[in-house]
């Protein structure tokens, strides 16, 4: 059993379509994937509908953005098997909305620098509910200006309080708002590479407001902290998962679906989460 439960698609800010995600799951053996778009519900049911013809179970899933006002840092909260996903679909618009005037900004300070325009980059960006740093770069890539997206050029110009950086961070609704949202649609809210936020108090916040695992597997975390992640949930008694987070084309890092996996034991303790938490509150 293979369980990759973080990928994005074309949907958001990944490189491919719903469908060519399934059958890529299907030639890496993956069984059991959660599409985990960001601020996006959209591709769940057509995901999970294409699943089911390539014997892969899709877990619902959806990569909420966050804010954390003490820290002044974005923050991602993994959202999933929500019962009632509808009720995400406000948070998930305002959230948009928000990527969307930052994007602007962006945009217009790119195309002021560098010889490309807004709509070459709406163009890199079809398909999508957004426009994201990487449909910025694509477009640099179009008009020969870098042939990396994630080269020094990228770090120069999404790089926070950098002298050259065009950055524009958006604004969402707080950390514990997230949390409580996924809650109240009754879903597993779980922190996104926690590893991340190291050096601020954002992991301890995320326990007290009742966050129900950690990301612990992920690319961004080498092996002592996705072991760190591990014991830190067993110890306060919540999950821990994995995922590749692949981006296709758009990935960070060299790494595919299934490379990067929640382990077995882990998965079932996930996929009993919300019975067992059902169960205590009846006992309550």
């Amino acid at each position: 059993m293979i369980c990759d439960l973080h990928c994005h698609t074309k949907l958001s800010d990944g490189s491919m379509g719903i469908d060519d995600i399934i059958v890529l799951a299907e030639k890496c053996g993956v069984t059991n994937l959660a599409v985990t778009d960001l601020d996006c519900l959209a591709g769940t049911v057509r995901a999970r509908l294409i699943g089911e013809r390539h014997g892969i179970k899709v877990i619902q899933g959806v990569e909420i953005s966050a804010s954390d006002s003490e820290n002044d840092r974005e923050v991602l909260i993994l959202g999933y098997m929500s019962d009632s996903p509808d009720r995400l679909e406000g948070l998930c618009h305002r959230n948009l909305v928000a990527r969307k005037r930052a994007a602007q900004f962006m945009m217009i300070k790119a195309a002021q620098r560098f010889p490309i325009t807004t709509d070459l980059v709406l163009k890199c960006a079809q398909g999508s509910t957004n426009v994201y740093p990487v449909h910025i770069m694509a477009a640099l890539v179009e008009s020969g200006v870098t042939t990396e997206l994630f080269g020094e050029l990228y770090k120069e110009l999404f790089t926070e309080g950098g002298e050259k950086s065009i950055l524009v961070k958006p604004k969402f609704s707080e950390m514990s708002e997230v949390i409580q949202a996924i809650h109240d649609a009754g879903g597993i809210a779980i922190l996104s590479h926690p590893g991340n936020y190291e050096g601020t108090n954002i992991v301890e916040k995320a326990i007290d407001l009742g966050i129900d695992g950690f990301e612990a597997w992920c690319p961004e975390h080498d092996d002592a902290t996705a072991e760190k992640f591990s014991a830190l949930a067993k110890e306060n008694h919540i999950l821990a998962i994995g995922g590749s987070s692949f981006r296709g084309r758009h990935n960070k890092a060299c790494v595919t679906l299934g490379t990067i996996v929640t382990p077995e034991d882990k998965f079932a303790e996930f996929s009993n989460y919300k019975a067992k938490i059902r169960r205590k509150k009846a006992k309550a």
